[in-house]
């Protein structure tokens, strides 16, 4: 059963949709709340005009505060109160009410000199608590007050200005401004933010939702296609590479890659149990004619062939059970091995009685290298056997130190190799020579053999022309770090005579 989120579309087109309701949520929110506060700062501003406009008033500053002319107490509600908090003026529906507002009241008394009101100033600290007769204070606190009015209960931004009467009697004004149009501007912004979010989310969804078909189309492709190849096994189909460079045309390549290595590498094993099975068959059937024959007519078995033919097949089976193993991975050990030793013993366990003479020549010290010195033994007996197989008098081996690493030269004085054979002899089951090669007993399987441990061991195998005209092969590895010189002990002077 599907999840409702299982797929690559879905888990993006929801994780786009959230983090943008997120991000208009709080963008939303910091609108909302830059708004409020501009807008309760325009209502404080208009309270603030209001209050110094009546504080201001000649029939204020005259203590005449019956003949103020007052605003519309609903949209601007006005008191004018003394330091006892008394209400000395208001609108009808204030006006026998308490005062709305106790915060900044007036200071009781006067605060200057009569002669203030001329221009002169009393002293500083006088001025910060109340104004200079016939003056307005240049301070206005600002207050958010919930104030009824008549029926109806209003939020007002309140603003409290401070005045002081040409007889030195000290006043507050508390002007209001109504926030009912602020409030409403808010809802509005609000509701239409609220309508506007369930349509954005559902169209950044379905963009998204879109986007990504069209972006995974590719991978879709690329991975039908893949099905198609595993159920048919036709390793030889690739998938499409799209025509960009992304990401998707990368993997796309990649995969082709990766199906061209696994083409060439099962292409590759048929044609090893293909070989190897027509190695086998010759012989297996060579052995079973020997025993039907010793069956049917003993006293014509000759041990000598059974014997050839078993020591054949035992050889071709421990060769196709190497290299299984070098195809499955296996890493060689990291032991030092002397390769000028092991040459050495290599040419000395040669029968004195083999068809040509092996010699072999060491140069400088510091031949040895790291591996496995079964693997290695391996490669130069495959070597020499090659060697001495087409070799025409002697067979050369000569073991030297080129910079960091040690070259091994087998070199034979045969009729060579030809250029255009030189890599085709590394291929496995590959005789150049079919009727002779098949008598010798080789099943095309040492060149191989020898190369792939080589390249395991971090070096390389190639064949060129010897200076007498046959081949040589050069085994190069990388060497060990040389032992330093040991040290001569020093000579103490103490014991020097004189």
């Amino acid at each position: 059963m599907t999840r409702p989120f299982g797929s690559v579309r879905a888990r993006a087109a929801l994780a786009a949709t959230v983090v943008v309701c997120v991000a208009l949520v709080v963008a939303g929110l910091a609108v909302v709340a830059v708004l409020r506060h501009n807008l309760t700062g325009r209502a404080g501003l208009e309270s603030e005009i209001t209050a110094r406009t009546v504080a201001g008033a000649q029939a204020a500053l005259s203590g005449d505060f019956g003949g103020l002319d007052l605003p519309d107490e609903e949209e601007h509600p006005v008191q004018v109160v003394d330091s006892a908090s008394t209400v000395l003026a208001a609108g009808e529906e204030l006006l026998g009410r308490p005062a709305l507002a106790g915060y900044a009241p007036a200071a009781p008394g006067p605060s200057s000199t009569p002669s203030d009101h001329h221009g002169g100033r009393g002293d500083d600290d006088d001025d910060d608590v109340t104004p200079p007769r016939g003056r307005v204070g240049t301070d206005a606190e600002p207050r958010t007050l919930t104030v009824t009015v008549g029926d109806e209960t209003r939020a007002y931004a309140f603003a409290a200005v401070q005045g002081t009467t040409y007889d030195g009697r000290t006043y507050t004004v508390y002007a209001g401004t109504s926030l009912e149009d602020e409030q409403a501007t808010l809802d509005q912004v609000t509701r239409s933010m609220l309508a506007g979010l369930p349509f954005l989310l559902v169209v950044v969804a379905a963009v998204t939702w879109l986007v990504t078909r069209r972006a995974l189309k590719p991978v879709e492709g690329i991975r039908a296609e893949m099905a198609a190849i595993t159920r048919s096994g036709d390793l030889a189909r690739r998938v499409p590479e799209p025509a960009s460079r992304d990401e998707i045309a990368r993997l796309a390549r990649t995969t082709n890659e990766t199906l061209t290595a696994l083409e060439r590498s099962v292409e590759r094993q048929h044609r090893f149990v293909a070989d190897a099975s027509h190695e086998l068959r010759s012989p297996i059937a060579a052995l079973r004619t020997h025993l039907e024959v010793a069956a049917q007519h003993p006293g014509l078995l000759v041990p000598a062939d059974l014997l050839h033919d078993v020591v054949r097949l035992q050889h071709l089976a421990a060769d196709l059970l190497l290299l299984a193993r070098l195809d499955a991975g296996e890493r060689p050990a990291d032991a030092p091995v002397d390769l000028a030793a092991l040459v050495s013993q290599e040419v000395a366990e040669r029968a004195p009685g083999d068809r040509v003479a092996t010699a072999a020549t060491t140069t400088g010290t510091g031949l040895a290298v790291r591996g496995s010195r079964g693997q290695l033994s391996r490669v130069l007996g495959n070597l020499l056997d090659n060697a001495q197989r087409h070799a025409a008098t002697s067979v050369t081996v000569g073991v030297a130190r080129d910079g960091d690493d040690v070259v091994v030269t087998v070199a034979d004085d045969g009729a060579g190799i030809a250029p255009a054979d030189r890599e085709r002899i590394f291929e496995r089951f590959v005789r150049l020579d079919e009727s002779r090669s098949r008598d010798d007993g080789g099943a095309g399987l040492g060149l191989a053999i020898a190369r792939d441990v080589v390249l395991r061991h971090g070096g390389t195998l190639t064949v060129g022309e010897s200076p007498t005209g046959g081949a040589a092969f050069r085994l190069r590895l990388p060497g060990t770090a040389p032992p330093k010189p040991p040290q001569p002990p020093a000579t103490s002077r103490s014991g020097a005579g004189g």
